[in-house]
């Protein structure tokens, strides 16, 4: 086991290395570069640069330099101080300007993923046992609305209820007084009783396909012959239940947090516009549209590195939870 999980974390370097040189060459693939864009918005609204200004700049941002050279840069700079590069939309180094917001983005998520598995293992679970009963054609029907509303438009209906029926702006993550104000337990407290409304709206759509993986996979150990035969030695239901089928049901969940990582930090987007939440989602949208390389450049690698951490972990969880993954890495 040992032996599998130092396999896997060196096979993690190159993989990283392949995948930060993708993740510049594809931001840098659009014609022209942020610059160019800047400054056809400056004469569009009638503002002309004269050229030693544009070659300052030029200069300023590394884009008279080769591709190569800016991504052995940006990579020395991320790997011997920390730093990401400057934002050219932002104006400012990118650590700044993620900052605040990968933290939102972290609590919001997290909050969004206990609300997810605390809700869709338990349904699941119910479904499975209580086949064709109503309760699982009321949570199948739910699961299949949960899973076909995008989540912008649950957040518009939301918005609406919360507004005419309970008579507050679901809009924020702040009251007006606390969103510019420095961090206090009272600007938390602020925070968590308008936190619910985008976790309830983040989560919904993955507690809806949770539940049917939960429900399928379940009802698939029910069926195998150790568990009839369990039950033919008269050992109880619940011992039963808990003890093999439903820690081999959730797998496929373990399995997903190669995905469920990098979610963690980009959110959900579009539903983060909506809501007008100060986190990481609309900030990656804005910098891939301007084609800010150093500060969407970031944000992918981030997500790319989260992606692979969350993978291995994912693997050793499964290795730790299924006895047939752990004799199988046993054997590496």
């Amino acid at each position: 086991m040992l032996n599998y999980i130092i396999y896997r974390f060196f096979q993690l370097i190159p993989l990283l290395i392949v995948i930060s040189i993708l993740t510049f060459i594809i931001i840098e693939l659009p014609p022209g570069d942020y610059l160019t864009a800047y400054i056809t918005r400056l004469e569009q609204s009638g503002t002309r640069l004269d050229e030693a200004t544009i070659s300052r700049l030029v200069q300023e941002y590394g884009l008279d330099k080769p591709l190569y050279w800016r991504y052995l840069w940006w990579m020395w700079k991320i790997l011997r101080w920390g730093d990401f590069g400057r934002s050219f939309d932002w104006g400012k180094p990118v650590s700044e300007v993620i900052g605040d917001r990968l933290l939102l983005t972290m609590v919001i998520s997290t909050a969004s993923l206990l609300f997810v598995w605390a809700t869709a293992i338990p349904i699941g679970i119910y479904a499975a046992t209580h086949q064709y009963s109503p309760g699982d054609y009321f949570f199948t029907f739910l699961g299949f609305i949960g899973m076909s509303v995008p989540g912008f438009l649950l957040a518009l209906v939301l918005m609406y209820l919360a507004i005419t029926r309970l008579g507050f702006s679901a809009t924020g993550l702040f009251s007006p007084e606390y969103a510019d104000a420095p961090w206090s337990f009272a600007k938390v407290m602020d925070m968590l009783k308008r936190m619910w409304l985008p976790v309830i709206i983040i989560g919904i759509s993955g507690t809806a396909g949770l539940i049917r993986v939960m429900r399928g996979t379940l009802l698939d150990e029910l069926r195998k012959p150790y568990v009839t035969t369990a039950r033919a030695k008269g050992v109880s239901e619940r011992k039963l239940l808990f003890k093999y089928p439903v820690r081999i049901a959730i797998n496929p969940m373990i399995s997903t947090i190669g995905w469920l990582l990098p979610s963690l930090v980009s959110g959900e987007g579009i539903t983060s516009i909506v809501l007008n939440l100060p986190t990481c989602g609309p900030v990656l949208l804005k910098a891939l549209m301007s084609q800010d390389m150093y500060l969407a450049g970031s944000f992918v690698m981030i997500l790319s590195t989260l992606t692979v951490i969350g993978t291995l972990l994912s693997d050793i969880l499964l290795a730790a939870v299924d006895p047939r993954i752990r004799y199988g890495a046993a054997g590496r």
